[in-house]
C-alpha cells in the first residue's frame, strides 16, 4: 500500500538485542524477523503524507498516546515529524524519536527481547479496539465473519460522524443465528 504513495520511501532499521546474552546465541537476522504485537516492524518503511498510529504512550498530556493516528510530514535519520490527525491536538506537528521497546511479558520468547525504532506502525487500517474512542470523519468497516458481540459492533458503528459517510462490508453467508442483529436465536 506504501508503493502507492507519491514521493521516495524511507527504510528505518530497527536495532534489535537481547538482555543478558554474553554468547550472542540469537543471530541478528534471526531477532530481526520478530515482530511480536505492540512492536514496530524491523523495516519501517514511511513516505511523507503516509498514515501511522503511535505504539507508545510517548506524551499523554499532549495527545502522545498508544494508538493515536497520524501523519508523516518529513524525516530525518533519527527522527520523525509528524502531525496528529485525530482528538483535541489534531493538527499538532510533533517529532518522533527512537526508543526502545520490549514486548510484554507473556510473551513466549525465552529470552529478553529489546527492539529500539520508531514507535510507529503503517496504518492503513485498524482493529475495533484501536478505534475505540476516536471519532474518524469517513469509517469503512469489513466483517468477513460476524462480530463478537453487539458492544463491538455499536463501537465500530458509532466512530463514524455520520450514516453516510460509513460504509460496512458483510459476509452475506451467515444464517440468522449468527447475525448480531437476531437477539433471540
Amino acid at each position: 500500500m506504501i508503493d502507492r504513495f507519491p514521493g521516495d520511501e524511507h527504510v528505518f532499521y530497527s536495532f534489535d538485542s537481547v538482555e543478558d546474552d554474553t554468547h550472542n546465541s540469537y543471530p541478528l537476522d534471526f531477532l530481526n524477523s520478530l515482530t511480536p504485537n505492540g512492536l514496530p516492524p524491523h523495516q519501517l518503511k514511511v513516505k511523507k503524507n503516509c498514515p501511522v498510529i503511535l505504539l507508545r504512550n510517548l506524551d499523554p498530556h499532549h495527545g502522545l498516546c498508544n494508538g493515536t493516528r497520524m501523519v508523516v510530514r518529513s524525516f530525518k535519520n533519527n527522527v520523525i515529524d509528524a502531525e496528529t490527525v485525530n482528538g483535541q491536538h489534531a493538527g499538532d506537528r510533533v517529532f518522533i524519536p527512537r526508543i526502545p521497546m520490549s514486548p510484554s511479558e507473556d510473551l513466549s520468547l525465552p529470552f529478553k527481547f529489546k527492539r529500539k525504532q520508531f514507535p510507529l506502525r503503517l496504518s492503513f487500517a485498524m482493529t475495533i479496539n484501536k478505534a475505540q474512542g476516536q471519532t474518524i470523519p469517513y469509517v469503512g468497516i469489513y466483517l468477513p465473519e460476524p462480530v463478537f458481540s453487539r458492544g463491538l459492533l455499536y463501537v465500530a458503528l458509532s466512530r463514524g460522524i455520520s450514516r453516510h459517510t460509513t460504509w460496512i462490508l458483510a459476509n452475506t453467508n451467515i444464517t440468522q443465528c449468527e447475525t448480531v442483529f437476531a437477539p433471540h436465536c
